[in-house]
């Protein structure tokens, strides 16, 4: 193309410069044509890895699914973070409802990674925080396919399982809290609110000043509100890190249904006075509204200092939360190393979901598991 252009460089005086311009014109979209070709497909030069795919597959099978598996039950609820039939439920729900987890061969006929493979490996990414390209060695996944295949995976937890696990309380779930909080010293009680933040380590240099708060750092803010049992009830995430709950709580779907009629009817007895509308456990910052019960700052006297104790003890269920959360998945306790928003926030919702989803599955075992 260089010597093309010199040789009617040097012949210009045979053209006008109306075809100078035009050719100037052509020559310059080719070059940048075949500049963007050098972003597309296989690099020149570049090396390719014969992992073994299907060896990959059988590694993992022999480990954990044989009938006779290299590492017990214990082992795989430690590493993947939940019991192995909920893992395969989930593979099989994500198989069926997205095609990309299904094995189908390639171009030249090769199968590709199976469900397995792609749960397993985008669920290690979320349990352990590691890089794409760490978990390779193992499952024999390229590093993009391993990024491609966490992006799939919360997407279909999310729309598979987020109805029924991301829901507000129904008559049933209220019927329980309730029942559960009596017993506690707090009827009326529907769990305690609050905010964490995560840090957002690939924040794009004009948004770190809205991003960055109090915490070191630009953040984004996950509000929710837990129970007991450590069940998240109401997961608000993505408000940048500036904001403080209060803010949070005026942007957030909290009290919609309350303010709508549709919240589920309760009735509960205080002090001899009948309720009839439920509250949150929430500390100082919050306002001060019929539906949040707040700590006296300075108590004064036996009653004030006992019930703050109280409150102060019940108020860290979704403190406890917040600490299970993100011991289960090490991911969203580090900084998040993703460029698109919409990518951590599926994140944060599909570890939602599956943290609903292990305490559902765990509610009845008798053993107490320590993940540490």
């Amino acid at each position: 193309m260089d010597s093309l252009l010199k040789r009617w460089w040097d012949e210009e005086k045979e053209y006008d410069d109306d075809d100078l311009f035009m050719v100037g014109v052509v020559l310059t979209r080719l070059k940048r044509k075949q500049s963007e070709k050098k972003f597309r497909g296989s690099l020149p030069g570049r090396h390719s890895v014969q992992r073994g795919i299907h060896g990959g597959h059988q590694r993992l099978y022999l480990d954990y699914f044989a009938p006779q598996p290299v590492y017990n039950n214990k082992h795989f609820r430690r590493r993947f973070r939940m019991s192995k039939s909920l893992f395969l439920r989930i593979a099989a729900a994500l198989e069926a409802h997205d095609e990309y987890f299904r094995q189908r061969p390639n171009a030249v006929g090769a199968l590709g990674g199976s469900p397995i493979q792609k749960a397993a490996a985008a669920l290690k990414m979320l349990a352990y925080g590691v890089p794409a390209d760490f978990l390779d060695e193992y499952v024999r996944l390229g590093e993009s396919t391993i990024i491609e295949c966490l992006q799939h995976f919360v997407r279909g937890v999310f729309d598979v399982f987020g109805e029924e696990y991301l829901r507000a309380p129904n008559v049933q779930d209220t019927q329980r809290l309730m029942a559960m909080n009596t017993a506690r010293g707090f009827p009326g009680m529907l769990g305690s609110v609050d905010c964490m933040h995560w840090r957002w380590d690939k924040c794009p240099t004009a948004w770190k000043g809205m991003y960055t708060g109090h915490k070191e750092g630009p953040t984004m803010i996950l509000e929710a509100v837990a129970s007991h049992d450590l069940w998240i009830w109401h997961a608000f995430f993505g408000m940048p890190g500036s904001l403080n709950d209060i803010n949070v709580l005026r942007r957030s779907a909290l009290f919609d249904r309350l303010t709508s009629g549709t919240a589920p009817q309760l009735e509960y007895t205080v002090n001899g006075n009948k309720y009839t509308m439920g509250y949150y456990l929430a500390d100082g910052i919050y306002p001060t509204w019929a539906t949040f019960v707040k700590a006296f700052r300075n108590p004064q006297g036996n009653k004030k200092v006992h019930f703050t104790a109280a409150q102060e003890a019940a108020r860290k269920d979704v403190e406890r939360a917040f600490g299970v959360l993100q011991l289960r998945f090490a991911m969203i306790r580090g900084p998040a190393r993703m460029w698109s928003k919409e990518d951590l926030w599926y994140i944060m919702q599909a570890c939602v979901v599956l943290h609903n989803i292990i305490i559902e599955d765990e509610r009845e075992d008798e053993d107490d598991f320590n993940y540490n």
